[in-house]
């Protein structure tokens, strides 16, 4: 295993060989080379949210919203390792010709283990969904598979965004987040705890906001007394970009680039994303930093680069070779993810289709013919994208199946083309859906509609979404195809809750990646069963939400929502049936008989939820435990769930953490509310502790 102890050794006495000015260069994302010590220059900045990201060819996995629809650890860490080895087949390739631009390091800026509180936050689609316990578990797996398990890390991973952080993105140069101590330690400090404790994270990435009162990139109360002080955190913090700077533009709490410079690396963010730390050296000089601080993150970053194996002739990732990128054993595992993670909402009994017994499809919609209906943000470019369209089509070529195509209208504007009258693919689209056995309606968003706040540090120019709707061009699209589909399948491209009506069955594909296409055709025509169930809420309108900004988790997420949701966290649909039975506890562990009395083979996402009667408990049992696992049609397996550690516990209104001494377990497909019942048909089995 790698010796951090000896990487720290390693980096002082380098450093010690440093003048301060060039050890304050070293603490931008763009670090100089220092030719007379034998250090190349090195670009922190990279991303690899769902894969390698914007550095050319990658395999494009899932967004990480899909990849949390999975419920499934062990298929995280597996992409994870694929992203980490990409990666490493990219960075041996470019830097021996000399090109260590952004996008081209080993320290990734990935995961995002920020809780979804609100549908309405653009970057939602970046984390795992709603749930404490769900981030942590999926978000460590991700660690554990980019950081590897050998004597270096094969990349460093990175939890951000620390803390507090989900929106609004229009308000988060200069928001303050204020969260009560309950909230705190329960919901919004929960996934990152876990991934420096368990994952041994390496690095930890600031928030733009305030988070009650401090700058999270200079706030000490996180970055001193709670990550390195409480938890024991060991490897470096990085700012988010150009976030220092909003300490003295927009937050107001220093005066000028120096004070921030010095807020900053005072209280514990050793590398800067951004240009702010250009004036360390001024801040030294008037007095507000020491060569002490400077010098202490300068070795933090330096431990990292030897962790890597960045200065040594025997890491093992030094031999992974180019070809080693975009291969089709990764694309097949792009697929398997893409099938496993669509969820499928509704469904009266249209699906699966039968191929024998349609001649004529139609596809249409905006997203049908997308290729970043496929990617999410932060995501790579693949050289295999199948869209929507694409994989049906290829799928009913091979039978004999016609298919027509409509783009229908756009994704958001009200006519396709700039002389046209509104509306001007309605009619198309209406002549082919009454032509066809079938209607397949691709609509929902994409990145340019919901994602980051545009900004300097960033490519992308949405932002948040103001409603749970579909855009008006597309609703009018739906209305359409209502009247004059024979069957109506919509299939929805987004990351967050919307809110879709109408058609004979639903499927929500995320942003479901290179693989997308294929993935889909597979699962409407029954060549896959779905298996993907919901890591968020899906409500009816905004209007059963507290306001945006107000970050108290009161009537927020499944656990102290008192609404009645549109599909509850935790909902996904089969094309087979399920049971449980005989469920028993042993060392923090539930067994349960899992039985497939359907007739088609699935996977079975078994899900726990933990109930107490404690005043401290949340207002709804919360997940505790989860896997899934393949049942052949007509067989029984046994399934074992691991259960949180920290099942046996509430959290008190101080932030402490309190034993309980009774719970009740729901073991099921689903929560234990009447209308995951009623949604699934499957009722979950009690078992009392």
């Amino acid at each position: 295993m790698r010796n951090r102890e000896e990487a720290a050794a390693q980096a002082k006495k380098l450093v010690s060989q440093m003048t301060l000015e060039e050890k304050a260069s070293q603490l931008k994302y763009d670090a100089p080379a220092i030719p007379r010590l034998g250090i190349p220059e090195y670009n922190w900045w990279n991303e690899a949210l769902h894969g390698i990201a914007r550095a050319g060819t990658a395999t494009v996995f899932p967004q990480a919203i899909g990849l949390a629809a999975m419920f499934d650890e062990d298929l995280q860490e597996e992409i994870a390792s694929v992203v980490s080895d990409e990666a490493r087949a990219k960075y041996n390739g470019q830097s021996r010709f000399g090109d260590r631009d952004i996008y081209k390091g080993l320290t990734v800026w990935s995961p995002n283990i920020n809780i979804f509180r609100d549908p309405r936050w653009g970057r939602g689609h970046e984390t795992y969904g709603e749930d404490p316990y769900l981030t942590s578990r999926l978000g460590i797996r991700y660690i554990e598979g980019l950081q590897g398990h050998g004597k270096y890390l094969k990349t460093a991973a990175c939890s951000k965004h620390f803390a507090v952080h989900s929106g609004p993105e229009a308000l988060r140069h200069q928001f303050d987040a204020k969260a009560n101590p309950k909230d705190m330690t329960e919901t919004y400090l929960a996934a990152f705890e876990a991934t420096v404790k368990e994952a041994d994270v390496e690095s930890v990435m600031g928030a733009y906001n305030r988070v009650n009162g401090e700058p999270a990139c200079g706030s000490r109360t996180l970055l001193k007394d709670t990550l390195r002080d409480k938890w024991g955190f060991r490897g470096h913090v990085v700012s988010d970009c150009w976030a220092i700077r909003d300490f003295h533009v927009n937050h107001k709490v220093t005066a000028t680039a120096p004070e921030s410079a010095a807020l900053a690396i005072r209280n514990g963010c050793d590398l800067n994303c951004g240009n702010t730390y250009l004036h360390l050296m001024q801040a030294y000089q008037e007095g507000l930093v020491t060569e002490e601080q400077i010098t202490t993150a300068c070795e933090r970053l330096f431990t990292t680069r030897y962790l890597l194996g960045l200065f040594a002739d025997d890491c093992e990732y030094d031999r992974i070779p180019v070809t080693d990128n975009d291969t089709d054993a990764h694309d097949a595992l792009a697929l398997k993810a893409a099938e496993n993670s669509m969820v499928l909402l509704e469904n009266d009994g249209t699906l699966p289709l039968c191929a024998d017994k349609i001649r004529t499809i139609a596809v249409i919609g905006p997203n049908a013919d997308s290729i970043p209906a496929l990617e999410g943000n932060y995501n790579g470019t693949s050289s295999r994208y199948v869209t929507f369209l694409e994989g049906i089509r290829s799928f009913c070529n091979a039978r004999g199946i016609r298919v027509l195509y409509s783009l229908g209208s756009h994704l958001f504007k009200d006519r396709t083309s700039g002389l046209s009258k509104p509306d001007d693919r309605l009619a198309e689209a209406a002549m082919y859906a009454e032509e066809a056995d079938a209607t397949i309606a691709c609509v929902g968003l994409d990145a340019t509609l919901e994602g980051e706040e545009g900004d300097t540090g960033n490519e992308y120019f949405s932002g948040d979404k103001k409603d749970l709707l579909i855009p008006e061009s597309q609703r009018r699209l739906m209305d359409i195809l209502r009247r004059h589909s024979r069957k109506l399948i919509t299939v929805i491209a987004a990351g967050s809750a919307l809110n879709v009506s109408g058609g004979n069955a639903k499927v929500l594909a995320w942003y479901p990646g290179q693989a997308g296409g294929k993935a889909l055709a597979e699962l409407l025509f029954g060549e896959k069963n779905p298996s993907g169930h919901l890591p968020v809420t899906f409500y009816n309108d905004v209007d059963d939400l507290p306001p945006f900004e107000d970050y108290s988790m009161e009537n927020r997420t499944y656990r102290y929502f008192t609404g009645k949701p549109l599909y509850p966290f935790g909902h996904g649909l089969s094309y087979t049936s399920w049971s449980l039975s005989d469920p028993s506890l042993e060392n923090d562990r539930i067994r349960v008989n899992v039985h497939n009395t359907g007739n088609m083979d699935g996977d079975a996402v078994v899900q726990v939820y933990a109930e107490t009667d404690s005043p401290y408990a949340p207002v709804h049992p919360r997940l505790c435990g989860f896997c899934r696992l393949p049942v052949k049609a007509g067989e029984t397996v046994p399934a074992v769930i691991r259960l949180d550690p920290l099942v046996r516990t509430v959290v008190d209104p101080e932030g402490n953490r309190v034993p309980v001494e009774h719970l009740t377990f729901h073991i099921g497909m689903s929560q234990p509310d009447p209308q995951s019942v009623r949604l699934s048909g499957v009722s979950p089995v009690q078992l009392a502790d």
